[in-house]
């Protein structure tokens, strides 16, 4: 009997649930049973997902940003089907690869001029690791810096950059010499840098937790301040890179020209694990200094020839689709029309952000009825106005979207880069009708935010 993916689908399409519970994470499921996201998606094509009735619903998390060429797009399936066909050697490990040099070239030309160099891993966390170990023989020094509620990955150098709690607990000791400051305080990094001892600094030009935009001083004065102490500056770009915020990578905001560039989520389009580091000359030099270090770092599956396609393809679709410009036009558009509605609506502080990393943050109102609904939330746990308006934008107007992080008070969309006039208007007709229906506190919008007060309080005993 002949193996068939389609039969697997067809024949266990109602199991997956039960089946992560039995085998995987089930808090998983737990979380998604509870606030109403447990739908059986059938099928998924750009910005949209579809469900076993045919509903169609618009992915602002693109899966935490690696779909930002849309989901299944056909120009990169056709290099993935035609990479299988061509029966290419790959991994031979005692050989360089053709496709991998091609990546590299490609990539390289979207970089700085001082980045002349690549390496290739699996994953964003992986580039972090690199980074580090880099950092480290490059400077011969042992200290990193990164920022306080920066977000770098979850293995255990990466996460001993990252400075969310949640996600440390319980999983220390952690990599010593690591030091946080406050994001966006040069004093701060300045007195971290001072005492020469410090290897590199790596900050994500915006902050994915919070989506934080620095005051425009803040990076170019970052690497003055890594060239007068000595230290590698390195810009994490695996969430902002490849288009994101409106520019090809969120460094060319300010200008700046970091020792390395960090990158991973859509450079795969969403197919094949990619991750990858550029670097200058010097770095890779430096650490790659002999002939008998040749593999003193790497991954087995970094450069095999799916992945390096997946990435070839993917830059081929970004830069023939012009989809960095669509960003930065219809992510602007969406923030300012957001902004718009402030006036109307006590609970709207402010929509940020830069191209298609956009952030909506909401704040006490001064009304005291609103004020009391509020507390109410609150009190019971940090945040939790946020899942008011995630869940009806999700069950009421099929967006699927994300908090910005732990016990704030901010929505997120990370959407496809390919949005059009269509999904704009669906995101903010979307957004106000649910943000206008918090307003109403006796309104089933409320009744919502009362279970969920209860659900927290409860888990919280």
């Amino acid at each position: 009997m002949s193996f068939s993916i389609a039969d697997l689908f067809t024949q266990h399409f109602d199991e997956k649930f039960d089946l992560h519970e039995r085998h995987l994470n089930n808090q998983m499921v737990r979380v998604l049973r509870t606030i109403g996201y447990d739908r059986n998606y059938k099928k998924a094509i750009g910005q949209y997902l579809y469900d076993e009735d045919g509903n169609e619903y618009l992915d602002l998390l693109s899966g935490f940003g690696v779909f930002a060429m849309g989901r299944n797009h056909p120009t990169i399936i056709k290099a993935l089907q035609e990479t299988l066909t061509l029966e290419l050697p790959s991994l031979v490990q005692m050989d360089v690869s053709l496709l991998s040099g091609l990546l590299a070239k490609e990539i390289l030309a979207t970089c700085p001029d001082n980045l002349e160099k690549m390496f290739f891993c699996n994953s964003g966390t992986e580039a972090v690791e690199a980074a580090i170990k880099f950092a480290r023989y490059t400077t011969k020094r042992s200290r990193i810096v990164h920022c306080d509620h920066g977000y770098h990955g979850l293995t255990m150098g990466s996460l001993s950059l990252t400075g969310e709690h949640i996600f440390r607990e319980g999983f220390g000791p952690l990599l010593p010499e690591c030091t946080s400051v406050p994001f966006n305080d040069l004093a701060a990094l300045e007195q971290a840098l001072s005492s020469k001892d410090v290897a590199a600094f790596i900050v994500e030009p915006i902050q994915g937790k919070g989506v934080n935009i620095p005051d425009d001083n803040y990076l170019p004065e970052v690497e003055r301040l890594c060239k007068k102490y000595g230290t590698l500056f390195v810009a994490d770009e695996i969430q902002t890179g490849i288009g994101r915020t409106g520019k090809f990578w969120a460094i060319e905001h300010w200008g700046v020209k970091p020792d390395m560039i960090l990158m991973a989520k859509a450079l795969s389009g969403g197919f094949i694990p990619v991750g990858g580091v550029a670097m200058t000359t010097h770095i890779m030099d430096t650490v790659f200094n002999r002939m008998d270090r040749a593999v003193v770092h790497g991954s087995t599956f970094s450069k095999n020839n799916m992945a390096m396609a997946a990435g070839l393809s993917a830059l081929h679709v970004v830069h023939e689709e012009k989809l960095v410009e669509n960003s930065a036009k219809v992510g602007e558009d969406i923030i300012a029309t957001i902004n718009a509605m402030a006036p109307k609506y006590e609970f709207l502080k402010e929509a940020r952000g830069k191209g298609s990393m956009i952030a909506i943050e909401f704040h006490a109102p001064k009304s005291l009825g609103l004020k009391a609904a509020w507390a109410m939330l609150e009190a019971a746990n940090k945040g939790l106005f946020c899942q008011m308006i995630l869940i009806p934008l999700f069950k009421e107007h099929r967006v699927l979207a994300q908090v910005a992080g732990h016990g704030m008070n901010v929505v997120k969309f990370l959407p496809p880069l390919t949005l059009t006039q269509k999904d704009r208007d669906w995101i903010v007709n979307s957004v106000e009708k649910t943000i206008a229906d918090t307003h109403n506190v006796t309104g089933s919008i409320w009744t919502l935010g009362k279970n969920l007060a209860g659900h927290a309080l409860k888990n919280k005993k």
